[in-house]
């Protein structure tokens, strides 16, 4: 009994030196690298292409990428990252030849964007969303906009500053989070005709809405989505730029707990305005998509009533709490309306607002743009805020914000 003991000590001595071994072995080695395949491909740019490869750009790069102070693709810190990720950074992706990816030919960039494995070897994981089902033809108009002489491309002299992913990312780098194939046969583009699977092509190989709306990014299957656990059900945890927890919502046609109830107007205005059927505004890191042309809702509207119901109550997203009752009239507004979840209780979160005093000087100006951001600028993704926001509240909203931006040249 005693060299039992003896033998049962040594075995789980044993063990624990090597889970602690490879422990160890991930913290140093981090991210793994991979080899890297010579994609022979040269993209024709043509207008159309650009076109369409600029609108794919701004639903699928800019908001990681597009820099306020630069404004342009130089990258930004990604705040809407699990804690549990670490800290992650977006790459500068303008033309720059060194700091940018002016020197990447197009079959590197096509490499890179389906498999997630720079020229280099690095791999970047789920910081990414990697375009692997993504048509042949709209890859090249990616490619064709990235080579253009579009203002939000051209070369910057602008440092990308460097990932510090936790010990979670790089263990589930080397286990699950691994780098997706290189298609070995051409990938045609959808049947415009065919509503629900052109829709199903742009929710699930362009747009990517699985990745957050289904339970967890941990147990999501990038070449099988709709094995994806809990498949557009929501639930998935993530970050406002706060730092508070802000959960997907449930997708499905679920008539208690998902968009089941909602007409097309109401899905449109949901993706395109930002609120839903009940005028509550949709919470960062939520996105818009306001370059969704009325096929394209349509088709989308069409495939998700096809969607398989998932009854899940998703729990209540965490948030500031304006308890203070000496708080201004205007910052109590800038709290209920949520508008700290995008700018921040600073006013500069992952949407910088501290210029308006500057770019805006004009409160008539202000209350304009609060109102429809897209009437000044189209790419704006900022939720339309006419006739949400009463007409007596703007005057201590914009007072509240201007103080924001006080100071700022």
């Amino acid at each position: 009994m005693k060299k039992f003991f003896i033998g049962l000590s040594l075995l789980l001595l044993v063990l624990v030196l090597i889970i602690a071994g490879f422990a160890m072995y991930i913290q140093f080695t981090g991210i793994p690298k991979y080899p890297v395949e010579k994609i022979d491909l040269k993209v024709q740019s043509t207008a159309q292409r650009v076109a369409r490869g600029r609108k794919l750009v701004n639903m699928l790069c800019a908001d990681c990428h597009y820099d306020q102070q630069t404004h342009s693709l130089t990258g930004k810190r990604m705040l809407d990252l699990p804690h549990s990720f670490g800290t992650a950074y977006s790459a500068n992706i303008t033309q720059h030849p060194v700091k940018g990816i002016g020197n990447w030919t197009d079959g590197q960039i096509a490499w890179f964007l389906r498999t997630g494995i720079k020229p280099t070897g690095e791999y970047v994981p789920p910081y990414m969303v990697k375009l692997n089902d993504l048509s042949d033809e709209d890859m090249a108009s990616m490619i064709a906009f990235l080579r253009s002489n579009d203002a939000l491309v051209a070369a910057k002299d602008v440092d990308s500053v460097p990932c510090r992913p936790s010990f979670l990312v790089k263990f589930l780098s080397h286990v699950a989070f691994l780098p997706l194939p290189y298609p070995k046969a051409p990938i045609a583009h959808p049947d415009l005709k065919d509503e629900v699977k052109y829709g199903k092509y742009t929710a699930l190989s362009v747009a990517k809405c699985y990745e957050c709306h289904s339970a967890d990014f941990k147990t999501n299957v990038a070449l099988f989505p709709e094995r994806s656990k809990g498949f557009m059900g929501g639930g998935n945890a993530m970050n406002d730029a706060n730092g508070n927890t802000v959960y997907s919502a449930n997708i499905t046609p679920d008539t208690e707990t998902g968009i089941g109830r909602w007409t097309e107007a109401q899905f449109a205005r949901a993706l395109r305005q930002g609120f839903r059927p009940d005028n509550t505004v949709i919470r960062y890191p939520m996105v818009l998509y306001p370059d969704l042309s009325n096929q394209e809702i349509h088709d989308l509207y069409s495939y998700f009533k096809t969607v398989p119901v998932i009854h899940h109550q998703v729990p209540p997203s965490t948030g500031v709490v304006m308890s203070d009752a000496n708080a201004s009239i205007g910052k109590k507004l800038y709290y209920n309306y949520s508008c700290d979840t995008c700018h921040g209780t600073t006013g500069n979160g992952s949407c910088d607002l501290t210029g308006s005093n500057k770019d805006y000087p004009d409160d008539k100006q202000l209350k304009g743009y609060i109102q429809n951001a897209s009437n000044y600028f189209p790419d704006s993704k900022m939720p339309t805020w006419e006739g949400v926001i009463k007409e007596e509240e703007y005057g201590p909203l914009i007072s509240y914000v201007r103080s924001l931006s006080a100071g700022k040249k």
